[in-house]
C-alpha cells in the first residue's frame, strides 16, 4: 500500500535525489518557499526549500523496497521512528500542497526602524537605524554622530542587523 514517508538527503544534493527517484517512479514532494533576503549585498527574492535537505516521497514499499530508496544518489536516510520509516499522514502532505506563503522576509533583513550594526567602513562599529533601501546595493541608515542625527547611503554588505 502507497504510503508516504520522509527522507533526508546529503547536503545540496536535494534536487538530485528528486530527479532519480522521479525515474523511478516514486511521487516527491518538496515545499517551497519565496524569501525575501539579502544575497551579495542586494535584496532578492529567493525561491528556497521550506524544509532544506528533507524530501517527502510517495510509493508502495512491497514493489520498491526501502532500501533501493535509501541507496538513490543524493538520499541520505529516512527519517525513522524505532526500525520502521516514520509514515507522514496524508492530511499532513495536502497541507503541505496548499501552503503558499506570501511575503515572507528573513529574518535577518532589516525593515525600517530596525537597528543594524556598520561592521565596514569609516562608520564601523556605530549602531544606526535602518530608515529605506537606496537601490539594490545600497540603504539609507539613520546614525547619531556627534549628538547630531545624520542620514548616510551605506552598502548592503556593510551592516548587519543586531
Amino acid at each position: 500500500m502507497e504510503s508516504w514517508y520522509l527522507l533526508y538527503c546529503k547536503r545540496g544534493q536535494l534536487q538530485r535525489a528528486k530527479e532519480h527517484l522521479e525515474r523511478q517512479q516514486v511521487s516527491c514532494l518538496t515545499p517551497m518557499i519565496v524569501l525575501e533576503k539579502i544575497v551579495r549585498g542586494k535584496r532578492t527574492a529567493v525561491s528556497e526549500p521550506l524544509f532544506p535537505n528533507y524530501l517527502f516521497v510517495n510509493f508502495d514499499p512491497e514493489t520498491i523496497h526501502t532500501t533501493t530508496i535509501s541507496a538513490t544518489r543524493g538520499v541520505s536516510h529516512f527519517v525513522r521512528f524505532g526500525a520502521q520509516p516514520a509514515v507522514v499522514p496524508p492530511t499532513v502532505i495536502q497541507q503541505l500542497m496548499e501552503y503558499q506563503p506570501e511575503n515572507v522576509v528573513d529574518e535577518q533583513t532589516p525593515w525600517p526602524g530596525d537597528t543594524v550594526m556598520i561592521t565596514e567602513g569609516a562608520f564601523k562599529g556605530l549602531e544606526a537605524i535602518f530608515t529605506e533601501p537606496d537601490g539594490e546595493a545600497r540603504s539609507m541608515l539613520l546614525l547619531n554622530f556627534l549628538n547630531k542625527e545624520v542620514l548616510q547611503s551605506v552598502r548592503n554588505t556593510e551592516f548587519k542587523k543586531i
